[in-house]
C-alpha cells in the first residue's frame, strides 16, 4: 500500500475519532439516540 494512502487512513481515522469525542462531549449523544427511538417507534407504528 503507498506510503500516502495509509498517512490520509490515519489522518481520516484520528478527526472521525476526535469529533465522535467532540459530539459526545458536547451532549449530541443523547439527541441522536432520541430521535433514533422516535424514529423506530413510528416505523414499528407504536408512536
Amino acid at each position: 500500500m503507498p506510503r500516502y494512502k495509509t498517512a490520509a487512513q490515519l489522518v481520516l481515522l484520528l478527526s472521525a475519532i476526535a469529533m465522535i469525542l467532540l459530539g459526545i462531549r458536547l451532549g449530541e449523544a443523547e439527541t441522536v439516540l432520541s430521535k433514533a427511538i422516535r424514529l423506530c417507534m413510528e416505523c414499528v407504528g407504536i408512536g
